[in-house]
């Protein structure tokens, strides 16, 4: 159930509200921070693992969205001392709050591809989206 506000106070939440949501689109802006946890979300992955499965990501771009990510604690990065050298990412604990995020996410855009692909039964796919 949500809280209405009303007058002043309701614009301060809604501030608040918009703020917190800026904060977190800085944090995965881009167009691969998304996937790049998306695919760590299913467990530890070598660089050229998440090059494959992040479709489309060149090398310096996903170096980059790494050590970004890297950088606000929600990625790991650890190097073995293997020949040649070995170097996993995994997502942190604090990255791993975000797996239910990502999850709605995924679970919207099957629904909606289905919608766009297949528009021809809308009713059904109100219902569909009446879970989320």
């Amino acid at each position: 159930m949500s809280k209405k506000t009303e007058g002043p106070e309701k614009s301060e939440v809604c501030t608040e509200h918009l703020r917190a949501i800026h904060d977190t689109m800085d944090v995965l802006n881009g167009k691969w921070k998304i996937a790049i946890i998306g695919s760590l979300r299913f467990g530890k992955r070598r660089f050229m693992e998440l090059q494959r499965e992040v479709e489309g990501v060149g090398s310096k771009m996903l170096s980059k969205e790494l050590r970004e990510l890297e950088l606000n604690e929600l990625v790991k990065r650890t190097v073995y001392d293997t020949k040649p050298v070995t170097v996993e990412y995994e997502l942190t604990p604090y990255g791993k709050t975000l797996e239910s995020i990502i999850d709605e996410m995924a679970k919207w855009g099957q629904i909606h591809r289905k919608r766009i692909m297949h528009p021809t039964n809308q009713l059904d796919m109100q219902d569909a989206f009446s879970h989320l």
